[in-house]
């Protein structure tokens, strides 16, 4: 019989941030840990997930996911191993994803977890490619912008978890052409050499987003996926053909910023081109995960979709994965792996 840890340690949100968050805002703290009551399972944690959305969260303000409360544990996506089992859904071994992240052990209710399988796919891809944001990804090409083939597509943070699934996905299904944005000059390389995407441009270069983009999609775009919103929102706005269509999923340029981010300043072409500008949460797309999994579990399975992951050891380093993946230090998914 397995011996339960008696303590695990929890990351808390200690202070809201003031702009960038710092180390500062962040505890690591012990806990008592016990066996599961009915209903509950205890997991020890395997890979945790970091996401851009998580730094809304941080701030107090009322939002379509609960603001993280002060001096109590964070949550967020993590796969871990069952140890202890309260409920005749799970056993011992089995492997789980769940919210509970943030944390070496968790204390899970047992209908909020799901099982996955390693032999299908390595766990930390429940968190990436298979996870949220794959799902993200193919909800918001596909259902939201309403993804046609032939279509040209521009991907901003292309070299982010959800956006260099996007670019493939329009690929595979037959884009014209797909351009991406990234941060550095290895980036672009890995969306154009390995990604399979047409162009792409680094934004931190002096030229002007808007010419950028017109420079690599001349004949302009039809669908944008927004994972950035600022320069690149109203760039996209500008290269859009009539009827175009913009996924807006997230907008990281303005995360950290203390003062209101200016709109896009030429949103009279919206009306001209007859755009259509629609937000995405991935929680309004659950009927499509079946789909999603067996779709893009086999594009990998045939080495059609590649996927990167950018991997922190241990939970010490937690937030300064967190802070990495603000700053764009990640090529793909951010994980973070605890021993098992």
């Amino acid at each position: 019989m397995t011996t339960l840890p008696t303590t695990g340690h929890a990351w808390h949100l200690v202070r809201r941030p003031n702009g960038w968050p710092v180390p500062e805002d962040f505890a690591l703290v012990e806990f008592p840990v016990s066996a599961p009551a009915e209903g509950r399972i205890l997991v020890r944690n395997l890979h945790l997930s970091v996401d851009p959305y998580m730094r809304g969260r941080m701030n107090d303000v009322k939002s379509y996911v609960p603001a993280f409360e002060l001096d109590k544990p964070m949550t967020g996506g993590a796969v871990g191993e069952v140890i202890a089992s309260n409920d005749e859904r799970f056993s011992v071994g089995d492997h789980v994803l769940h919210d509970q992240g943030w944390r070496d052990v968790a204390d899970v209710n047992a209908s909020y977890a799901t099982k996955v399988s390693a032999e299908l796919a390595p766990l930390s891809t429940y968190l990436g490619v298979l996870g949220m944001p794959g799902l993200t990804a193919y909800a918001g090409l596909f259902e939201v912008a309403s993804f046609k083939e032939g279509d040209a597509v521009f991907v901003s943070g292309a070299a982010g978890a959800v956006g260099s699934q996007v670019g493939q996905m329009a690929k595979l299904k037959g884009a014209s052409r797909v351009v991406g944005s990234a941060g550095s000059a290895d980036k672009i390389k890995l969306l154009t050499e390995e990604y399979g995407f047409d162009a792409a441009f680094n934004y931190k270069d002096e030229a002007p987003v808007a010419r950028q983009l017109r420079e690599a999609a001349p004949d302009g775009i039809d669908v944008y996926f927004d994972n950035v919103g600022g320069e690149h929102l109203e760039a996209a706005i500008g290269s859009l053909n009539v009827h175009g269509r913009a996924t807006l999923c997230g907008a990281i340029s303005g995360y950290n910023e203390t003062e209101p981010t200016p709109g896009p300043r030429n949103m009279m072409l919206v009306i001209g081109k007859r755009l259509r500008l629609t937000g995405i949460l991935v929680g309004d797309h659950a009927g499509l995960k079946k789909q999603f999994v067996e779709e893009v579990s086999g594009w990998i399975r045939s080495g059609e979709l590649k996927y990167s992951e950018t991997v922190v050891e241990g939970l010490e380093n937690n937030v300064e994965a967190f802070l990495g993946m603000l700053r764009g230090a990640n090529t793909g998914k951010m994980i973070v792996s605890l021993p098992a």
